[in-house]
């Protein structure tokens, strides 16, 4: 298990950290921490407040997703989707909702909006060569393996 620092901006702190809803979860729920109601209408999109800041240690990003309730019921989602969270930023994380159903959905204080995931994450270093190996998709892409 590896500890993370977290901080609560006062505006959030009569709500839960993130946290595992089950045994077997591998995303921690993120809290809304919007004081009063925000009205999404279809095809709208919103910047959500969690009210939180982590401390991710280096070699390691946070993924945030969408919540599959949300989206299946009402269509809520994340417009980019995983959203990224990098190891040497400090403010506070905000999700960027988009309401893909057909009617109104309407963000509580307290709801549960997405999910944030610990991933590692490895450096790259380019190596140049001319020619890159052979494989037997070769360029074949965008749908080359059939419907």
């Amino acid at each position: 298990m590896i500890q993370i620092p977290i901080t609560q901006n006062s505006d959030a702190a009569d709500l839960p950290l993130p946290q595992y809803m089950s045994d077997g979860a591998s995303g921690l729920d993120l809290y809304s921490a919007n004081h009063d109601d925000i009205v999404m209408k279809p095809g709208e999109i919103h910047i959500i407040s969690t009210g939180i800041s982590v401390a991710i240690p280096h070699g390691y990003e946070i993924q945030v997703r969408p919540r599959s309730g949300l989206a299946f019921k009402h269509g809520i989602s994340i417009v980019n989707s995983p959203g990224t969270i990098d190891s040497d930023y400090r403010g506070e994380i905000r999700v960027v909702l988009v309401n893909l159903g057909k009617v109104v959905f309407t963000i509580k204080r307290g709801y549960r909006i997405a999910q944030m995931i610990l991933h590692k994450v490895e450096r790259v270093e380019w190596m140049p060569v001319k020619d890159l190996e052979s494989s037997v998709r070769a360029e074949g892409g965008f749908g080359h393996t059939g419907v």
